[in-house]
């Protein structure tokens, strides 16, 4: 990219169709630009940002899927599944769409601008929903660190001592400068959690019960949600399909990067369909052997303790990885600020260097802080779950759609008339998520309250499955 600052284009300008050929024609300028430079930020192929696609996709969290069925019953878990999969790769194809007729944008900051008209505080609000969402998703990794070694050492020491291990392995993976560099360790979390995720199913299926089983209680499987399930139940575990894919934030990072981001969905595709199909499958397969009672999030927990070490050992590079991808496109955000126009941001000098670490560690203590602090942390992550996917993961494109084709265009024949339809209902499910989401939230924070449910900050008691 040039050293200048995103400038939106006017709102005349917007909506109208720029050419393929103009759109290109800037792309190669960008390249040129930066051909003489010691750092290369666009530089990424499709294969490389599928892998980060896929590093960020096959995580952790698909483990919770069969916790969902279990809530929601199988068949509405997978209807939901296959559903949301669907409108998020939709809605992701709108992004690259949008990001195509903008090539000066580097990151979702940029686009929160550009779709409320270039305002300066649309800019300044959605980096404060980036940069705390960014945040938050770290301090889970730190917490999710802590587990893991609690997990597998039999908690051996003090929880604090394996967040602040987890942190400092973090921080050093967040360091490479581009996303080029982080794709390589990308395809390695990816393969490592495929392995994983595969290891649980198969430890599910093959062991006699799942850990706690009690004589003659054998799991319950149900097809549909089982009487009593509350809203907030119910909801709590809807979130939970839906944050999994929600993962647009970073989006317009990976886009920005790429030598030809004209091919960026081939990488969409390849790993949409592979959401579809694991997801599915873990959630359905595992709840199908684990059933109602036995249930945990993340699945691990419901499997016997070897089998249960075995697969979340081979989770740890993903849990490093993902927090460093968070924590990377947060640094860039800041670093590109800091050095709007500067050499520093394109060659290897002490003082650029010097302020990436600097902005990388000071990050992550702030995520530690976070982890350790807030003793309801889970509900929290949801509550600003809630409160930001519902912009990043629906409204934002929803808008973004209406830019690409303003006015009577929307209803060009019976097509775009469909798709503006589609685009409405998505912002419409934005604000739902947001009001039910946030609902559902501060609901689980009272309840939990109110059943003690909560432990103390900075606690060394064991977080182990």
């Amino acid at each position: 990219m040039s050293g200048q600052e995103y400038e939106p284009k006017k709102a005349s300008d917007a909506g109208s169709v720029a050419s393929t050929d103009e759109e290109q024609a800037i792309i190669k300028i960008q390249i040129q630009e930066e051909s003489g430079h010691q750092i290369k930020y666009r530089s990424c192929s499709w294969q490389k940002t599928a892998a980060l696609l896929f590093s960020e996709y096959i995580c952790l969290a698909i483990l919770s899927f069969p916790w969902s069925y279990s809530v929601l019953g199988l068949v509405p878990g997978i209807i939901l599944t296959l559903v949301v999969a669907v409108s998020v790769l939709y809605t992701s194809l709108v992004l690259w769409r949008y990001c195509m007729k903008h090539p000066e944008i580097r990151d979702v900051c940029d686009i929160g601008q550009a779709l409320f008209g270039g305002s300066k505080w649309a800019y300044n609000a959605t980096a404060v929903f980036f940069l705390l969402n960014n945040t938050f998703i770290q301090a889970l990794h730190v917490l999710v660190g802590a587990k893991l070694l609690n997990t597998l050492t039999n908690s051996a020491a003090c929880t604090i001592v394996f967040s602040v291990v987890s942190t400092l392995i973090c921080i050093i993976f967040t360091l490479p400068r581009t996303l080029n560099e982080l794709s390589y360790l990308g395809t390695f979390s990816a393969i490592t959690m495929g392995i994983a995720v595969l290891l649980a199913i198969i430890f599910a299926g093959v062991e006699d019960h799942p850990f706690g089983w009690t004589p003659g209680a054998d799991p319950i499987v149900t097809a549909w949600p089982v009487k009593g399930t509350t809203f907030v139940a119910g909801m709590s575990a809807f979130m939970n399909i839906t944050y999994t894919f929600v993962g647009q934030i970073t989006l317009p990072s990976f886009i920005a990067e790429m030598k030809e981001p004209k091919d960026f969905p081939k990488a969409l595709w390849a790993v949409s369909i592979a959401e579809m199909v694991v997801f599915t499958l873990c959630g359905a397969l595992v709840y199908h052997w684990t059933g109602n009672q036995y249930m945990t999030a993340p699945a691990f927990g419901s499997l016997s303790p070897l089998y249960k070490k075995i697969a979340f050992s081979f989770a740890i590079p993903t849990i490093v990885f993902l927090g460093a991808l968070y924590g990377s496109v947060t640094a860039r955000f800041l670093f590109f600020r800091i050095f709007k126009e500067s050499h520093h941001r394109y060659t290897n000098t002490v003082k650029g260097w010097s302020t990436w670490v600097a902005i990388i560690v000071v990050n992550w203590i702030i995520a530690f802080v976070i982890a350790e602090v807030i003793p309801f942390f889970s509900d929290m992550l949801s509550l600003m779950c809630s409160l930001f996917d519902c912009w990043f993961g629906f409204i934002f494109w929803g808008l973004a759609y209406m830019t690409l084709y303003p006015g009577k265009e929307r209803w060009a024949g019976l097509w775009r008339s469909l798709q503006t339809a589609l685009n409405y209902f998505i912002i419409l499910v934005g604000i739902f998520i947001m009001v039910a989401g946030t609902y559902a939230s501060v609901q689980s924070i009272v309840d939990s309250y109110r059943a003690s449910a909560y432990g103390s900050a900075f606690t060394c008691a064991s977080n182990a499955l």
